[in-house]
């Protein structure tokens, strides 16, 4: 009976030092060498066109904090007063931390909430990729950029998508870390949003998007990115040429 009522207390207590209800966030960031400055919150704007501030807030001895509400995930900035770039992490319900890297704001760090530990992971991977490959890469554009460009001059379809089939094989790596992600995070928000970039890649029949969208646990399927893939998968079902490819 003791343990059980230790058990709850704990658990009471835990519960009791979150800082946020449901549906609300907290942005809990340092900015390191500047005591004072402004922060700019900053999301897409909904034409797509550009960005919108949502918010703009102090730096108090290198630190802020962000509070608000939020409806569902979405990918959100961070803009800091004369420093160059933004940091992008995903607005969701919970505690989340940002650690921004003035001088090479690509090193800053996020985390707090599950989709953003997440990001930061799947960031990881990426840039260690990127970084095995971008030897082989280079090379071979610095080789075959006169032949591309020349091919392009001459409308040579043929060496045109040589090159570029070779150039597809050389990111194999990155191209099945990015597009086999959402199968095996299926909960997180990036998920998503990679579902959604495979419209826009050739490689991908719409039965492959639908498969990857069934894939997704049913609170991302309540997103907006993913009412647009739902929407966009129900189109191309009603095109006679790719209906088949949907059986």
């Amino acid at each position: 009976m003791k343990k059980v009522l230790l058990l709850s207390t704990v658990a009471l207590a835990l519960f009791s030092c979150s800082k946020v209800a449901d549906g609300e966030y907290l942005i809990t960031g340092k900015v390191k060498g500047m005591k004072t400055g402004l922060v700019f919150l900053q999301k897409e704007d909904p034409s797509g066109m550009g960005l919108v501030n949502i918010d703009t807030v102090k730096i108090v001895d290198e630190k802020f904090e962000i509070k608000g509400k939020v409806d569902e995930p979405a990918i959100n900035l961070i803009e800091i007063q004369k420093v160059q770039g933004k940091v992008p992490f995903i607005m969701e319900t919970g505690e989340i931390t940002i650690d921004v890297d003035k001088d090479s704001i690509f090193k800053s760090k996020i985390g707090g909430t599950y989709s953003n530990d997440e990001f930061a992971k799947f960031n990881e991977e990426s840039a260690k990729i990127k970084k095995r490959l971008q030897k082989s890469v280079m090379d071979f554009q610095m080789k075959n950029m006169a032949k591309m460009t020349e091919a392009r001059k001459n409308k040579d379809t043929v060496t045109i998508n040589s090159l570029r089939k070779q150039y597809e094989l050389l990111q194999k790596d990155m191209t099945d870390y990015t597009f086999n992600y959402p199968k095996s995070h299926p909960k997180s928000f990036i998920s998503v949003l990679i579902t959604q970039a495979m419209f826009n890649n050739p490689k991908f029949q719409p039965k492959d998007i639908e498969a990857t969208f069934n894939s997704l646990d049913e609170s991302l399927k309540k997103t907006k990115p993913a009412k647009k893939i739902k929407e966009n998968l129900e189109a191309l079902k009603k095109k006679s040429p790719l209906t088949q490819k949907l059986q």
